[in-house]
């Protein structure tokens, strides 16, 4: 950008001030959203609105349109000679940029081709921009200056101001048929001085005024259990959240889970309201059941249809595996030949030496199943080792009532009926240990305060978790979770 049309607005600004007009007053007070504005008849008097200057048409030095936006939309306005007192007309004419935020008070009329239009009577300057806006009102195409300049992204890009009411509402939605649920929301902690909730590696800090070590949450499935065991029956967390972990299109450090727990409930009602509550969500977000987004291929310009209707089917991750591979994984549990066959089929990396049986199971349903699961389907039947707090399945004691909800290759949902049971949990831990002496980092280290917790007594219970940057990439027809989040991290320039 060249200082000299940075220069040039600053000038005008000092112009501004030379005379007495303060280019940053306090505030505007107006009667109508742009919106609203358009809808009047023509004629209506003192109305009076305020937005930011997207484009400028000098007529002539007696006529100048303009047009305003505000978080409604868009109206034009029209200054003239004869309507706006001259000295103020010459003044806006010279001092007035796109960008600017300015404040309209006039008379609606419609011009020759039928556009509503606010015939300034008085015009005053909100806020002076001192950078122009970015060029070719098509929007701000450069990725990474969205990310890194979302306030021009939603600014420039209809779509992308679309997306994060979406958000908003999609947030919205959710919340208001959990609370119609009898759920009720809830806080818990962010600096924890034990990394529980999930496999994953947490981010560690020091808390200066305790003079301890504590790490920021990886999940807050632990402390909501606590309130269970408190007395709540069902309680719900839209919880920010941090995991130390590799960035991809369907990853990120830090995110919004939402976790809710349900005393009473076994994994199987969860997933049958798992599937009234997202198929409730996606007809409220998309006024239907399909979406169109780019396939997870990665195949420029390719597509896939996601269909939400009908029913959603329930498939064993055992099953999948030896449907797609032939292996069953079942067959003699042996963590020495599942890491030969990964290795025969291509599947090896730097952490397969150090992964349990069940982390090796998930490896290869990740590498083999997941890639070619398109549809919205429940994978149920994960083993034991991959699910520290969930319950033992009553049939099969080596894997856990859990289920994940996969969408388009992605996990949206992973849920399971809660570990109660104290003394197996704290088997689990010391499991979890071994794993993670074995070298494990993701493991889960022992957490004493939850143990005695339980021990107290916590009622049959089914958790639930969703990452709303995930769901709402999918929803929205996008192939990067930055798309869903206002301001992503982003490496210093």
């Amino acid at each position: 950008m060249a200082d000299d049309q940075i220069d040039a607005r600053k000038a005008k600004r000092d112009l501004l001030r030379s005379l007495g007009v303060n280019p940053y007053p306090d505030r505007w007070a107006r009667t109508h959203s742009l919106t609203a504005a358009r809808a009047l008849p023509a004629a209506t008097e003192k109305v009076r609105v305020s937005g930011r200057v997207m484009a400028k048409r000098e007529i002539s030095k007696k006529l100048v349109f303009l047009t305003l936006q505000d978080a409604t939309g868009r109206m034009q306005f029209s200054f003239r000679i004869g309507v706006l007192p001259d000295a103020q007309l010459e003044l806006m004419r010279k001092a007035l940029d796109v960008g600017d935020f300015v404040g309209v008070e006039g008379v609606t009329w419609l011009t020759k081709t039928n556009e509503p239009t606010l015939d300034a009577t008085d015009i005053r300057i909100l806020a002076k921009g001192l950078r122009p806006l970015p060029e070719k009102w098509a929007g701000v195409a450069d990725r990474e200056t969205c990310y890194r300049q979302r306030y021009l992204d939603l600014l420039t890009n209809e779509e992308t101001m679309r997306r994060f009411r979406m958000r908003s509402k999609l947030i919205r939605v959710i919340r208001e048929m959990l609370d119609a649920n009898a759920f009720e929301e809830v806080e818990t902690p962010v600096l924890q001085t034990k990394a529980s909730g999930a496999l994953a590696k947490p981010f560690f800090s020091h808390h200066n005024a305790l003079d301890i070590e504590v790490t920021l949450r990886i999940a807050p499935e632990t402390w909501l259990k606590r309130l269970l065991v408190g007395g709540y029956e069902r309680v719900y967390e839209f919880a920010r959240c941090f995991r130390n972990e590799g960035m991809d299109p369907s990853h990120l450090q830090d995110f919004t889970m939402l976790e809710f727990y349900a005393a009473y409930w076994s994994y199987e009602e969860n997933m049958d309201f798992t599937e009234k509550l997202v198929k409730h969500a996606v007809q409220e977000c998309l006024g239907g059941m399909t979406v169109v987004r780019p396939a997870s291929s990665g195949t420029a310009g390719e597509t896939v249809e996601l269909d939400f209707g009908g029913v959603w089917p329930r498939r064993r991750i055992t099953d999948l595996i030896q449907e797609r591979t032939g292996l069953d994984v079942l067959r003699d549990r042996d963590v020495t030949s599942l890491r030969a066959w990964v290795k025969e089929h291509g599947f090896w990396d730097d952490d397969v030496p150090k992964m349990s049986w069940g982390s090796l199971v998930d490896h290869v349903y990740k590498k083999t199943v997941r890639p070619h699961l398109i549809q919205p389907t429940f994978i149920v039947g994960h083993p034991i080792e991959l699910s520290p707090l969930a319950r033992r399945n009553d049939a099969d004691p080596t894997v856990t009532d859990r289920f994940q909800l996969v969408v388009n290759t992605w996990e949206v949902v992973n849920a399971y009926s809660e570990l109660v049971d104290p003394e197996d949990q704290r088997r689990r831990f010391e499991d979890q240990a071994s794993a993670r002496a074995g070298g494990d980092d993701e493991a889960m280290p022992t957490d004493e305060d939850y143990l005695l917790c339980m021990e107290y007594g916590m009622p049959p219970t089914s958790g639930w978790g969703m990452g709303i940057d995930r769901f709402l990439t999918l929803l929205a027809g996008q192939d990067n979770l930055r798309d869903s989040v206002l301001f992503p991290l982003m490496r210093p320039q």
